[in-house]
């Protein structure tokens, strides 16, 4: 069962990371810093904090504080990025350190206690709570992308209009146990 939930959440996580970059990618510079009102995030402060939050996270994952003490999450709501270039590295950096952190877990583990803010979770509860936290801000990063493109936006799901061509492909295919990312 480990090894199912390791692959499982890798590929859920990289599936959320498709979505933001599929939705940033079709976004000029200047639409990336677009905010609809001081109160709201642009998606250049959410990939900020989103990276922020994974280096914070899952550096040193096993053995240190999830928030780290150089972090200053404050700042991630403050936007220092000032291009494309700048966001893209920076959320690179964010999931690679992700990615690193996830990819030598063993079964043995996932029951290990580590701790954020002096919280302690399970390993499987600190993986949970950021594989709901990330999706929570690319969510986000996509509405906020779609309504810049507005009819320009090309979809990153199911087409309207097309379930039931989706539906016809995926039952012409035999049973198979399969994660849904495997054919995207």
């Amino acid at each position: 069962m480990a090894t199912s939930y390791l692959d499982s959440i890798k590929k859920q996580f990289l599936y959320y990371k498709m979505l933001g970059e599929k939705a940033i990618e079709q976004l000029n510079e200047e639409q990336l810093f677009w905010q609809y009102n001081e109160e709201s995030n642009s998606i250049a402060v959410l990939v900020n904090h989103i990276s922020g939050n994974m280096l914070s996270r899952f550096t040193d994952f096993l053995t240190s504080d999830g928030e780290k003490p150089w972090r200053n999450r404050d700042v991630e709501f403050a936007n220092p990025l000032k291009s494309k270039l700048a966001l893209m590295d920076l959320w690179a950096k964010g999931w690679e350190c992700l990615m690193n952190a996830l990819d030598p877990l063993t079964e043995a583990d996932l029951e290990k206690v580590i701790y954020i803010r002096n919280d302690g979770h399970t390993v499987i509860e600190a993986i949970n709570r950021q594989l709901a936290h990330y999706p929570y801000h690319i969510g986000q990063i996509v509405f906020i992308a779609k309504m810049l493109k507005n009819d320009d936006w090309k979809t990153l799901s199911i087409a309207r209009n097309k379930s039931n061509d989706y539906n016809n492909r995926k039952f012409s295919r035999e049973k198979e146990r399969r994660h849904f990312t495997d054919d995207l």
